[in-house]
């Protein structure tokens, strides 16, 4: 059973307790988000299956605070942000660019990756240990400057 999941329903049962309406009903969703990722791998959700949930649920709120600036509503991109920030409260701490070029620079010394062409070879090693803790997105470009 995921520590995260144990954390989250006290963490409801503390914002009925406060009448947190806002709280109380992110962690709700939150809550049946990864009950219905449960139900539809049919077994209990380990910290990794329930982090890759809630990473999920956090891009959505970007994306959605993002669209509503974009779409001059305000407040319903303060909401997102809000939600955002108490979704945040349950990932694992970020990890910098810094530490994610480090990263980076030791897949690439081990696999002896030197051109573009071996940039899958470099990319399957670092996603995995930086899954949940940094915008995968980015780094692609990293390795690809590395790889220069």
């Amino acid at each position: 059973m995921s520590e995260i999941l144990d954390t989250l329903k006290e963490d409801i049962k503390d914002a009925m307790r406060a009448r947190d309406t806002e709280r109380l009903s992110t962690l709700r969703m939150l809550h049946s988000s990864i009950k219905n990722r449960a139900i539809d791998q049919r077994k209990d959700l380990s910290d990794e299956d329930v982090t890759e949930v809630l990473t999920k649920e956090a891009k959505k709120r970007r994306q959605s605070a993002e669209a509503y600036e974009d779409g001059n509503r305000p407040e319903l991109a303060e909401k997102e942000r809000n939600e955002l920030e108490i979704i945040k409260g349950y990932l694992p701490e970020p990890l910098t660019d810094e530490e994610v070029a480090e990263i980076i620079d030791e897949v690439i010394e081990a696999t002896g990756a030197e051109s573009r062409r071996e940039m899958g070879k470099v990319m399957g090693a670092v996603i995995p240990r930086i899954k949940g803790r940094y915008d995968a997105s980015k780094v692609k470009d990293i390795v690809l400057e590395k790889l220069d």
